[in-house]
């Protein structure tokens, strides 16, 4: 595999963690919308360098979304005006600034305010200074807020949970996708496995399926994307005669190696698109190889919402496939 970006080491990786002793059960939960950061900086510094660099990480385009949607949105409040009121949202970056800093670092913190919560507090000399912290961990904080928001899901998921559809799963792959309310099993055969949560104008949906893995390249873009196309061909039709899903030509997918709570997986995101129809949108996939090593598994997120933005329709299900786990975890 080529560089692996390890997702749950990110923290641990990037800053030094701290956390609070308050037990969550005693915090009020968090405010703010989801994808949402809150930027406390005093007003100079938001409309300077700093807050340039700031909204350049923070703000760049969401990846293989057919419209221009930033990664988070960002909300900035001056220090002096940080009450309460503020600290308890979700995501909150703020500053330290010490002339006389030696170094400067980050700290990665967990419900302080609230839960569940993440602050990162970034200390530096000055603006400057933090400015060139943020640039050189940027994919690091970005990793952070993301996983943040995704555990979040994940937590209200399992909370809500549609257990039978999990089963489904398992007893395919040896392994379960946890699925919230109104969830519904769809299509189902010894290798196929489709799951939607279908709306008027919404369409969130998880395709699993499997097929033997070759004796290498399993990962590439090629073979990912041509074994992508002959299954669903196969088991996601269209609405008319003579259509199905496939990935679009409109851009080529983009693939990376992932490692998360010990498990590494290939992810591809791209467009699908339906053959001789209008319908289309995202979709990012996990591909790993099963237990045994003879199949690839692949974990499928797609979204079809033309009337609406689409970054948090598909972090939501793109989180989904983050709750995945091995049915037996101690086998190796």
């Amino acid at each position: 595999m080529k560089k692996i970006i390890a997702i749950a080491a990110i923290a641990a990786a990037l800053l030094t963690s701290c956390r609070n002793g308050v037990s969550s059960k005693a915090l009020p939960n968090v405010s703010g919308k989801a994808g949402e950061v809150l930027i406390v900086l005093d007003k100079a510094d938001w409309e300077g360098n700093l807050g340039t660099e700031i909204r350049s990480v923070l703000g760049t385009d969401t990846p293989f979304l057919p419209q221009e949607e930033p990664l988070f949105s960002m909300v900035n409040v001056i220090p002096s005006g940080f009450s309460n009121m503020f600290k308890i949202h979700r995501n909150i970056i703020m500053f330290n600034f010490n002339p006389d800093a030696n170094k400067s670092s980050i700290l990665y913190k967990e419900n302080i305010w609230a839960y569940p919560q993440v602050v990162l507090q970034i200390n530096a000399a000055n603006a400057d200074s933090a400015s060139a912290v943020f640039k050189r961990n940027g994919d690091n904080i970005i990793n952070g807020i993301e996983q943040a928001e995704r555990n979040r899901i994940i937590a209200n998921t399992l909370k809500y949970e549609e257990k039978p559809l999990a089963q489904t799963v398992n007893e395919m792959i040896g392994g379960m996708v946890h699925f919230p309310t109104g969830y519904k099993l769809k299509k189902k055969t010894d290798d196929f496995i489709w799951i939607a949560d279908e709306r008027q104008y919404t369409n969130q949906g998880i395709l699993i399926y499997k097929y033997p893995a070759l004796p290498s390249g399993n990962f590439t873009e090629k073979n990912i994307i041509d074994k992508r196309n002959e299954i669903l061909k196969q088991d996601v039709p269209g609405m008319f005669d003579n259509t199905y899903m496939t990935t679009s030509t409109y851009a080529t997918p983009a693939v990376k190696f992932i490692k998360y709570k010990g498990m590494q997986f290939a992810e591809t995101r791209g467009f699908w698109e339906v053959y001789n129809d209008y319908m289309g949108g995202p979709f990012v996939s996990h591909s790993f190889y099963s237990k045994d090593g003879k199949d690839i598994i692949v974990l499928e997120a797609f979204v079809y919402a033309p009337k609406f933005d689409k970054r948090q329709y598909l972090r939501q299900v793109e989180s989904l496939l983050y709750s995945f786990e091995w049915t037996d975890k101690n086998k190796k």
